[in-house]
């Protein structure tokens, strides 16, 4: 079996080109992305689940002693979506790996690529739809973010005093949510390139879905208030009303968000938003303007537009979570 050796950044295969930076579920922020490490290696086990999907791998390193490595990609939904499945690879077969290693030395690495005993190059390819071919007739479908428009993440908002002693305390890892399943709240998935946004449009309701943790938005079209009590919820309650072929989705009755309002700016039961879904003139793409007020932890109100490219040739697929792996194994 090869031995393990390390090259520069600049030495990639010019095929990982095409791929987009991962943007999965785990944090990337501990690997050195400018190595690559690089062997042939074993299966041990392959593990096809989220939060991430993993491969460990036996490999024997410069002294010749046999060492385990963890090599991890992106979730489910996204490896489906660059090709691969439950099968696979199986224990036993030999892999050729190309990864970044963790700075901290532990035998753990994100993948680059990963070239099977028939000689298939795997990776996960995360292509960005920068025009959409085909027009639908209505927000219904299934829609991508748009990459320009992927800044709406709380960076830039005005904080209150509150916000700010909070986002300095803030650790991700020990704080956010998202380790037992919890997604982050709207607005956040409606622009992701990463995963899929369905918009479902019925006679009494409008449904919002979302591939990250399975995230579902019911949008009531039937006249009723929002309730005065009752139970809240990350994603919170929400009605809506047309404006000529305009959404118009008000939603209240968020519960408390340690991550609600960007990473590390919380949200409150004071949380209010109002978004505005409609298609572009020629039907390629879905507008979303947003407005969110949040009087404890915003110090005036947030305004923003993101759009969503029409992708009717791709379909969601289930993330289904589990907080215990998440937890186990990592997290964004």
């Amino acid at each position: 079996m090869s031995h393990l050796y390390r090259i520069s950044f600049i030495a990639l295969f010019a095929l990982s080109a095409i791929a987009l930076p991962v943007a999965a579920h785990h944090s990337d922020a501990g690997y050195d992305h400018d190595t690559v490490v690089a062997f042939e290696a074993k299966v041990v086990r392959y593990i096809f689940g989220n939060p991430h999907v993993t491969i460990f791998v036996e490999t024997e390193n410069a002294s010749g002693d046999t060492e385990e490595w963890e090599i991890e990609t992106g979730s489910t939904p996204i490896m489906t979506r660059s090709g691969w499945s439950a099968d696979l690879v199986s224990p036993g077969d030999t892999v050729r790996v190309r990864a970044h290693p963790e700075r901290s030395g532990r035998t753990r690495a994100i993948l680059n690529t990963m070239e099977t005993a028939d000689g298939q190059l795997w990776m996960q390819v995360e292509v960005n739809p920068e025009e959409a071919t085909v027009s639908a007739t209505s927000i219904d479908g299934v829609w991508r973010g748009h990459s320009e428009y992927r800044a709406l993440q709380g960076r830039n908002q005005a904080l209150t005093p509150a916000s700010e002693a909070a986002l300095a305390v803030f650790d991700y890892v020990r704080d956010s949510p998202v380790a037992d399943c919890v997604a982050p709240p709207p607005p956040f998935l409606i622009g992701t390139i990463t995963y899929l946004n369905a918009i479902e449009v019925l006679d009494d309701e409008v449904i919002l879905r979302n591939e990250y943790f399975d995230q579902t938005r019911h949008v009531y079209l039937d006249g009723r208030d929002h309730p005065q009590n009752g139970e809240r919820s990350h994603v919170g309650h929400s009605i809506g009303s047309w404006e000529g072929d305009t959404l118009v989705v008000d939603t209240v009755r968020f519960a408390d968000h340690p991550s609600g309002n960007g990473r590390g700016i919380p949200s409150g039961i004071q949380k209010h938003m109002v978004e505005r879904y409609s298609l572009n003139q020629d039907g390629t793409r879905v507008l979303v303007d947003i407005f969110v007020e949040d009087p404890e932890f915003l110090a005036e109100p947030f305004v923003g537009r993101t759009e969503m490219i029409y992708t009717p040739d791709l379909e969601l697929f289930r993330y289904d979570c589990d907080p215990v792996l998440s937890r186990q194994r990592g997290f964004e």
